[in-house]
């Protein structure tokens, strides 16, 4: 029997350690990735593969005022309001799950930028209540122009292909502060598979998603109301 507690005390002790471990590391990236450029988990996993990846970091002022109103009405459309996680949709998606779980997400750009960053892929209970509290301490600690700007610059636009700046050329031969309203949406309706929805080349429900994509962006003036003008 003092065997048994003993082992359990030092497996809890153990866990606590770890717990503090990756808490330390977590603080550090998020003072850390204030002011240097970040690299996602996504792009760390293609170099310990031995892949490259193709990313070019601009600031939010390089970025067409346009771009980022639309990326924002097509992920995440109370950016500006909440706090790093929508509670509103979160809980629309709960109250609407069957057995097998929630059919689909509820991820604002700032929940999107915390897996991005410090987390793995893949869907698990665990692995979103992590996502959430992280979000919310990204929510306290980032300016909402900061998380944007990061969001874009580690966002996936294709295999091996991100950021915006990357994405803007790749696709149209142009650079990010020079996208217009049809470019900037096609790249937003990319965002959900990148890997399939190629914004150089869009399918005929692409098109439809982006036109619809340039009026809720142009109508909604609300979109950047936490960005400087």
């Amino acid at each position: 029997m003092a065997w048994r507690r003993f082992s359990f005390g030092m497996l809890a002790r153990g866990v606590a350690l770890v717990g503090l471990a990756l808490l330390c590391v977590f603080v550090g990236l998020v003072v850390l990735y204030a002011v240097a450029p970040p690299v996602s988990t996504l792009m760390l996993g293609r170099k310990i593969e031995g892949k490259s990846y193709e990313r070019v970091y601009v600031r939010l002022e390089d970025i067409a005022p346009v771009v980022v109103a639309t990326v924002i009405a097509s992920e995440d459309g109370r950016f500006c309001q909440n706090d790093g996680v929508d509670w509103g949709a979160l809980h629309e998606v709960l109250r609407g799950a069957g057995k097998d779980g929630p059919t689909r997400g509820a991820s604002t750009i700032t929940m999107q930028t915390a897996k991005n960053l410090f987390l793995w892929p893949g869907r698990s209970a665990i692995r979103k209540g992590i996502e959430i509290s992280m979000a919310l301490v990204l929510g306290k600690v980032w300016s909402k122009a900061h998380t944007i700007e990061v969001y874009l610059n580690i966002a996936e636009w294709g295999d091996g292909l991100y950021g915006i700046e990357a994405a803007a050329q790749h696709a149209f031969h142009k650079k990010a502060s020079q996208l217009d309203a049809n470019e900037a949406a096609l790249l937003a309706t990319s965002l959900p598979n990148p890997i399939k929805r190629n914004a150089a080349h869009p399918q005929a429900f692409q098109r439809r998603l982006a036109a619809n994509l340039v009026a809720r962006a142009r109508d909604n003036a609300e979109l950047l109301d936490c960005l400087p003008r």
